[in-house]
C-alpha cells in the first residue's frame, strides 16, 4: 500500500461519519483543517516550520503532481498570482476565506485518492437507520474511513499525545488541527482532556512551533456563531492556549441522535439489541457488540454508541432503542 501523506492521514480522522454528499457547516470545518494540513505537509517537508516567511508558487503547483490535494490548496492560495509570500501562520489562516466550491474541490482532492486506495468509502448515513428516514426511504451517504486504517491513526494519535516526553512536530501539528476541526471530545475523555490541556499550556510555553500554531484559529465568525462553542463554564483557570478548556477545545457534537424502532417489548432485551443489528446491517454499517445488557455499547463505523431503550410519544407511542454517541 502506498505510504499516506502527514494531510491524508489527518483527512482519514476528519472525514470518517462526515456526510459524503452535502458540505455542511461541519464539514467545512474538517476540509479546511485538511487544507491547513496540506500547508503543514508541504512547510514540512520545505524546512519551512521555522522559517519567517514561506513562499508558494505556480512551481510548488507543478511539483505537487503526485498530491492532488496539495494542488489545490496551492491552486486557492494563489487564485491568479503567481506567488504568494507570508509568514506560515498567516498562510494558514488564508483556509479561512475558502469559498464552498474551492472546500468541495480539495474535498475531492484527498477522498478520490483515498477512495483508490481502498482507505475511504461512502456509506449510507447513520441518520438513514432513523425510524423517520427509514421510513421515507430518505438517501443519505457518509464517509467511512477503513477500521483498521483509523485505528492505528487515532490510537498512535492519543498515545503520542498523552505519553510523556518530547513532541514530534508532526504531533505537535496533529494536535492543533484536532483542536481546531472539533475532533478532541471524539478521542478523549473528560479526565484525558484535562491532561491534553496540560501538554498544550506545556509545548505553549517550551516549542516555538506550538506557540505559532496555538495562536492561529481557521474558524469563520460565521462558523463560530453556529457552532456556539463558548460555553459559559467558570470554574476552569485562564490557560495561554484559551480561557478555559472550553476555548482550547470548542465542541462540536460530529454524531446523530438515532432513533430505531423496534417490535420488541422493553424486557427483552436480546430481541431489542437483535432489531437494531438488522436495521445496521440492512443499510450495510460495520458494527461490534462491545457490551450487552440493558444499555448496549457498539462500535459502528469507527464510532461508540450507546442504545438506550426508548419511548416515542406519537399518535401511538413506539417502542425503540435511541442510538446516542457513547461520552468519552
Amino acid at each position: 500500500m502506498k505510504e499516506l501523506t502527514f494531510a491524508q492521514q489527518f483527512a482519514l480522522i476528519a472525514l470518517n461519519a462526515q456526510d459524503s454528499l452535502h458540505m455542511t457547516t461541519v464539514k467545512k470545518i474538517a476540509v479546511r483543517c485538511m487544507a491547513a494540513a496540506a500547508i503543514l505537509e508541504w512547510a514540512m517537508e520545505e524546512d519551512g516550520l521555522q522559517s519567517e516567511f514561506s513562499t508558494v508558487s505556480k512551481q510548488d503547483v507543478e511539483n505537487a503532481a503526485a498530491f492532488p490535494h496539495r494542488q489545490e490548496v496551492f491552486r486557492a492560495l494563489l487564485k491568479k498570482k503567481g506567488a504568494v509570500q507570508m509568514p506560515l501562520p498567516e498562510l494558514l489562516a488564508r483556509v479561512t476565506h475558502f469559498s464552498r466550491r474551492t472546500l468541495k474541490k480539495i474535498e475531492h482532492a484527498f477522498s478520490d485518492p483515498l477512495k483508490g486506495m481502498d482507505l475511504l468509502e461512502e456509506i449510507p448515513n447513520l441518520l438513514g437507520c432513523d425510524m423517520d428516514y427509514d421510513s421515507a426511504s430518505v438517501t443519505m451517504r457518509e464517509y467511512r474511513s477503513d477500521p483498521a486504517t483509523y485505528t492505528r491513526l487515532t490510537e498512535g494519535m492519543r498515545a503520542d499525545v498523552l505519553e510523556d516526553g518530547e513532541m514530534a512536530d508532526e504531533t505537535v501539528m496533529l494536535l492543533w488541527l484536532l483542536r481546531e476541526s472539533s475532533c478532541i471530545y471524539d478521542f478523549f475523555s473528560k479526565e484525558e482532556r484535562k491532561r491534553v490541556g496540560q501538554r498544550m499550556a506545556e509545548l505553549h510555553r517550551a516549542n516555538r512551533l506550538a506557540k505559532m500554531l496555538f495562536a492561529v484559529d481557521i474558524h469563520s465568525s460565521l462558523e463560530i456563531a453556529v457552532k456556539n462553542f463558548l460555553r459559559s463554564k467558570k470554574e476552569v483557570m485562564e490557560t495561554p492556549t484559551g480561557i478555559g478548556l472550553d476555548f482550547v477545545f470548542p465542541f462540536l457534537e460530529r454524531s446523530q441522535s438515532v432513533f430505531i424502532d423496534i417490535e420488541a417489548w422493553f424486557e427483552n432485551k436480546e430481541q431489542r439489541l437483535q432489531d437494531v443489528e438488522a436495521r445496521l446491517t440492512k443499510y450495510g454499517h460495520q458494527y461490534t457488540v462491545l457490551r450487552r445488557g440493558a444499555v448496549p455499547l457498539i462500535q459502528i463505523d469507527n464510532v461508540l454508541y450507546e442504545a438506550v431503550p426508548t419511548i416515542r410519544q406519537l399518535k401511538v407511542p413506539v417502542q425503540g432503542m435511541r442510538l446516542r454517541k457513547y461520552p468519552l
